[in-house]
């Protein structure tokens, strides 16, 4: 069997393009973990200024609990993405190569 070259150089070439992820996709994906990032950096910022208000110009307690409702939401969800991360990772680790 004869295999030219340039035939197998134009199917690697097809293949690999089909193969290759699409850039818009990663872009997409990298500005929504930002944007969560940044909800979870403004959720500790808007607690710790309700905290603060309350301790020092005794603002309304409701308002601080309702802060740290949230604050210890967006805690949790943090660590659950993390756990979750790890987890895939050791998975990957664990694969044959």
């Amino acid at each position: 069997m004869v295999i030219n070259s340039t035939i197998a150089v134009q199917n690697y070439d097809a293949a690999r393009h089909a193969a290759a992820p699409a850039a818009s996709s990663e872009r997409r994906i990298e500005a929504d973990y930002g944007a969560a990032l940044g909800e979870f950096a403004n959720g500790l910022q808007r607690a710790e200024t309700a905290a603060r208000a309350s301790m020092v110009a005794g603002a309304d307690p409701h308002a601080l609990v309702e802060a740290l409702a949230a604050t210890e939401l967006a805690v949790e969800t943090a660590v659950t993405v993390r756990d979750k991360v790890v987890d895939a990772y050791l998975e990957i680790l664990r694969m044959p190569v």
